[in-house]
Parts: C-alpha cells; sequence; structure tokens
C-alpha cells in the first residue's frame, strides 16, 4: 500500500480512537455520571491518573493529526520531511499507548475504590472507603483481586457508588482494546513513515 493512502487510512482510525480513549478516561473521573465522588476525592489513583486523556488521548491525537494531513500530501522534499515527523509522533503515540495499557491493566487489576463492607471479605472492620478486591488479596490467597472480574457476585461488596464495578470494569476493558489498537496502528506508522523518508511517496505511480 502506499505511503499516502496508508496514513489516510491509518490518521482517521487514531483520531477516533485518540478521541474515544480521552472520553472513556474522563468518564471514569464520573462514576455513574455523578459528580460528587471527584468533588469530595474519592476516585480511585488509576482513575485519577487519568491515563487514557495525555496517554492514548493527547498524545495519539498529537501524532493523528499530522498523519491524517500527510496522506493527504504530495511527495517531495518536503514530503519526506513530514513523514519523518509522522514517525516522531507516532513513536510518541506508541509510549503514550503503551503506558495507557500498562496503567489500565493494572487499574483493572486492583478494582476500582468504594465504600465497601469489608466484613464481608473478613477483614474485621465496618463499611470502610479502599479497594477491597486488593485488599482481599493482600489478606489471603483464597480471595484473589483478579477474582472479582469472572465473579459477579463478589461486586455487591461495593456499596458506593452505585454500580461502581460494571463502571470500572467496562471503561478500564475499553481503554485495554483502544490502547492495544492504538500501539498497533502507531507501529503501522512508524513503518509507514519510515518508508515515505526512504522511498518518498507512491501515490501516482
Amino acid at each position: 500500500m502506499c505511503v499516502g493512502k496508508c496514513s489516510r487510512i491509518v490518521g482517521p482510525c487514531l483520531l477516533v480512537l485518540g478521541t474515544l480513549s480521552s472520553a472513556a478516561s474522563i468518564l471514569l473521573l464520573f462514576p455513574g455520571g455523578a459528580p460528587e465522588y471527584l468533588l469530595e476525592g474519592r476516585i480511585g489513583r488509576h482513575a485519577r491518573a487519568v491515563p487514557g486523556l495525555w496517554g492514548g488521548g493527547i498524545a495519539v491525537l498529537l501524532a493523528a493529526t499530522h498523519v491524517t494531513a500527510l496522506g493527504w500530501q504530495r511527495s517531495g522534499c518536503s514530503g519526506r520531511h513530514s513523514a519523518f515527523l509522522s514517525v516522531v509522533l507516532s513513536k510518541l503515540a506508541l509510549l503514550g499507548a503503551a503506558a495507557c495499557f500498562v496503567l489500565c491493566g493494572v487499574g483493572l487489576t486492583s478494582g476500582p475504590l468504594c465504600l465497601y463492607n469489608s466484613t464481608g471479605l473478613g477483614l474485621g472492620h465496618a463499611a470502610l472507603w479502599g479497594y477491597p478486591f486488593r485488599d482481599a488479596i493482600e489478606q489471603g490467597p483464597d480471595a484473589g483481586a483478579e477474582s472479582y472480574l469472572y465473579n459477579r457476585r463478589a461486586w455487591s461488596v461495593c456499596l458506593e457508588p452505585e454500580g461502581i464495578v460494571a463502571w470500572h470494569v467496562v471503561l478500564f476493558s475499553l481503554l485495554l482494546l483502544i490502547s492495544a489498537a492504538e500501539m498497533v496502528l502507531a507501529l503501522l506508522q512508524i513503518l509507514n513513515g519510515c518508508l515515505g523518508c526512504l522511498c518518498g511517496f507512491c501515490d501516482g505511480k
């Protein structure tokens, strides 16, 4: 596939994915659409880090904007320079998406911050704010933090915010999928940009 044609496909795809990543990361700050938990500081640290905003969002959108423009640029000296810049920005996008993938994976494994009934987990306390699934694995191997992903009955341990576990799992899983797709497309554009630097564009040939 020609360098320009490839860029015309990769660029818009990255634009869409970067926008979705930013939106999902922002939604994590508002469990159930309620702003009071953010104002009270009761948002999990992985959600507060907003990796989908700066990693899978801004870094990817910067590259996506340039790559999209590159797709409609004609060959020539300036085209080679633009192709080189697209490689640099795509590497930044790759790093951002990779950071987003790692942080979201850790956030998904740890589970959400919520008000939970710790007596049901055998932790010996009343309702408190914390990470029930992560705390459970620290107390013993029988209640692993990962098991909540496959045991929906355990989700009821979180009392507040309402539906926080489903909110957390869906959005972090979505961010994982988006960042994985962004990494693939960024790698593709790095290869495409290198080809453009070496050989120029082939549109019209």
